[in-house]
């Protein structure tokens, strides 16, 4: 039995997993690894197994659905195939600092009230993922989020309850619902309590499964090491279908656990229903202002630290798709002094940083550490040809 088996489900974001399952090897390089994929159609086994054939077949799995059978169902699965003693599951747009999983493991193994663990996401600018850490989602503690009080009162324990922004982000924290983008727990506790509910399609899964722990008397932990988020890829989480998806999974939550709430029940269907409306305005709003050409330009500037090989292509990348790029050798410099180097700019700068030459961990901790609110982090992979950030991917050997 191996000591750590992570599970991963995709859909149509072959680059994103590549870049994945890179920082998983990186941090953990005996660890186990079962791609579960819902019928992507972007030929994702193709090039996992071209990218990663010594791996392929020996600690990298991958498992093809002929239909998307969603989230819970497919981590399920993979579940029953895999040999480890601890379980990750873990999202494809995500990638993890090279201490993240041993932080985890170790702190997994001396305490044995731990149900599940998550970590301290972060955003694509450094800032701090408020959906590290969340409350159990009450029927008062949604309609509170439903209703904007959870906005207007972070920090309260009572309004802010929903994502526990009154405790530290930087200290080890008990919480109730660990998100489903990184999940670390025993074999033995999932075999012992159940795995993900599949009556859950896309969301609400990871907090039926966190709570259900704690209702078994397990205590879930936010761990403070870091990881990067992308928010799922392919989710515009202001849309209507979103808000429609998240906030009916909820309802089922409520059914299963909450019953005698039925009370609050309309009330959750006619906020659903008004923020569904008001994303409706919003999308057309955007629409308008971008026809009358006055929603402005998303424009953004790349800035490439790396090696000559990493700059050769980030200037054939930067011509093909026409991004104002500058360029710089950088082999010995770290991203805190990079990010101390670089000028405030009131234009969206992304810092590529060659993954041959920097670690995922120091360019989390510098972003992490940084005031500067305009940079963001983007990675590019030499031996790949292949450039990511939270918006694009580029290719130049597709």
């Amino acid at each position: 039995m191996r000591l750590l088996s992570a599970i991963i489900v995709s859909y149509n974001v072959k680059y994103y997993l590549t870049q994945c399952i890179i920082s998983l090897y990186r941090a953990y390089p005996n660890i186990e690894i079962i791609v579960i994929d819902n019928n992507s159609h972007d030929g994702t086994c193709e090039y996992i197994k071209q990218t990663f054939q010594q791996e392929y077949g020996t600690t990298l799995r991958f498992i093809g659905n002929r239909e998307n059978i969603g989230f819970g169902k497919a981590c399920n699965r993979a579940l029953k195939e895999s040999q480890g003693k601890y379980i990750l599951f873990i999202n494809p747009d995500t990638f993890v600092g090279e201490d993240t999983l041993d932080t985890c493991i170790t702190f997994l193994q001396s305490h044995a009230e731990a149900g599940i663990v998550g970590t301290r996401m972060m955003n694509i600018n450094g800032t701090f993922a408020r959906e590290s850490r969340r409350g159990v989602p009450m029927p008062l503690t949604s309609l509170y989020k439903l209703c904007g009080l959870t906005s207007l009162f972070p920090h309260s324990p009572v309004f802010g309850k929903y994502y526990m922004q009154y405790l530290d982000a930087s200290k080890v924290c008990r919480i109730d619902i660990v998100s489903g983008a990184f999940m670390m727990t025993a074999r033995e506790k999932l075999d012992q309590y159940g795995a993900f509910d599949e009556d859950f399609f896309m969301y609400g899964e990871d907090i039926e499964l966190s709570y259900r722990f704690l209702k078994q008397h397990n205590q879930n932990f936010y761990l403070p090491t870091r990881i990067l988020h992308y928010k799922g890829e392919s989710t515009n989480k202001a849309s209507r279908k979103y808000i429609n998806d998240f906030y009916l999974a909820m309802l089922i939550f409520f059914k299963k656990h909450h019953p005698h709430a039925k009370l609050l029940y309309p009330l959750i269907y006619l906020s659903v229903y008004m923020l569904s409306f008001k994303a409706i305005l919003t999308q057309w709003y955007v629409k308008a202002k971008n026809k009358i050409g006055l929603g402005g330009v998303n424009h953004a500037r790349y800035v490439f630290y790396g090696s000559e090989k990493m700059i050769s292509q980030g200037k054939a990348i930067s011509s093909q798709a026409s991004l104002e790029s500058t360029f710089n050798i950088a082999t010995d410099t770290t991203p805190s002094a990079i990010l101390e180097s670089v000028t405030e700019s009131k234009i969206p700068t992304y810092l590529v940083f060659d993954m041959s030459i920097f670690s995922y961990a120091s360019i989390l901790e510098a972003f992490d550490a940084t005031t500067k609110s305009n940079f963001m982090i983007a990675t590019h992979y030499p031996d790949l040809g292949l450039m990511i950030t939270n918006k694009d991917t580029f290719n130049i050997n597709p």
